[in-house]
């Protein structure tokens, strides 16, 4: 019931589009047939009436035809492709329907066999109109398509800046850095020296984060500069209890992933799984070659309650919608949870 209503606008449209087309026509034959000029016979009647049906099956057909390319060849993907492909269907399917029905008229409503050389200067004409009605027509279509992708790509773009004001809060969590301050605390009274190093540290990932956010996307070796100051804020805080490895062959690093997507993970990683002495948690980031997917494997150790997966890994599957039809992958079975992220390769040509 909701998908025949939210259509039904444009069905009102094409049934009024075809009415006016009809009505058109009938007003054009009335004219002609009331002419006091013109002897009006039943011939002349269903001759009018052979193109009215005629006008009819081409405009439903062509409709049909072009509601069928517009999911296969999409304008703005397809152009070139679309602009022959249409053509010609259009071309096959209209030429066609004026032979089929010529020869039907002639067979049905007269005595007169159809005659070759009213099939060609018919076919020839009838060729010329429908190129340059259907030239037109996809001048039409094309404006309206790239309309339409102007609006989406204007919505896309909002949507965009929204899901990255939220990842900058989501960053800028009161928990994280009332835990980093309260370890700043700590290593002042026992490490000056250390203190000042974490500081520098801790200061530069908030400075990335802040500048970050400005980029659609970036290269894997920055934001693996970047997460290595993560991991080292992250190693005073927990120290031997978590094992992070990074294992990435250096010809993957020229390709692109949205910016603070390994932070993200990571953290979010840290914050749903239980980290201690006993039971230290494990993570692991590689290339899946196979895939060309970037890992990140750890070991499940669930916190007590919690059932979601996280609004990093949410925000990152999102922002990676813009960019690629590539599926973030999330795989969990009983001992690990593991997250494929596609990486992204730039077209330089």
């Amino acid at each position: 019931m909701k998908s025949y209503s939210s259509n039904l606008p444009l069905l009102k449209k094409r049934y009024l589009q075809l009415s006016l087309i009809i009505f058109g026509l009938i007003l054009i034959s009335s004219i002609y047939l009331l002419s006091p000029e013109l002897t009006v016979n039943i011939l002349t009647i269903l001759t009018v009436v052979w193109m009215m049906v005629i006008v009819g099956f081409l405009w439903l057909g062509n409709s049909a035809i072009n509601r069928i390319l517009n999911k296969i060849f999409p304008w703005l993907t397809f152009g070139t492709t679309r602009f022959f492909a249409e053509l010609l269907l259009i071309l096959i399917y209209s030429l066609i329907v004026i032979n089929g029905s010529y020869y039907l008229f002639k067979s049905m409503f007269t005595e007169d066999p159809p005659v070759l050389d009213q099939l060609i200067v018919m076919n020839i004409y009838g060729g010329v109109l429908i190129v340059i009605v259907t030239s037109v027509y996809f001048g039409i279509s094309f404006l309206r398509s790239w309309r339409k992708s102007e609006l989406e790509a204007e919505r896309m773009q909002k949507e965009q800046v929204k899901t990255q004001l939220k990842a900058l809060q989501n960053h800028l969590d009161p928990h994280f850095l009332f835990n980093n301050l309260n370890i700043l605390s700590s290593l002042i009274d026992r490490d000056k020296e250390q203190s000042k190093v974490f500081l520098e540290h801790f200061a530069e990932v908030y400075r990335g984060l802040l500048k970050k956010d400005l980029n659609d996307i970036i290269p894997l070796s920055q934001e693996l500069e970047f997460l290595e100051t993560y991991i080292y804020l992250i190693k005073i805080r927990f120290e031997e209890n978590i094992q992070i490895s990074i294992n990435i062959d250096s010809k993957f690093k020229d390709y692109y992933l949205p910016p603070l997507a390994l932070q993200m993970l990571l953290e979010n990683t840290i914050k749903h799984n239980k980290i201690t002495e006993t039971k230290p948690l494990k993570v692991d980031v590689f290339i899946d070659e196979g895939t060309r997917k970037l890992v990140i494997k750890n070991s499940l150790q669930k916190k007590t309650g919690q059932v979601d997966k996280g609004s990093g890994l949410e925000n990152v599957t999102q922002r990676y919608s813009y960019f690629t039809d590539e599926a973030v992958e999330v795989i969990e079975n009983s001992d690990e949870f593991i997250v494929k992220i596609p990486l992204l390769e730039i077209d330089r040509t």
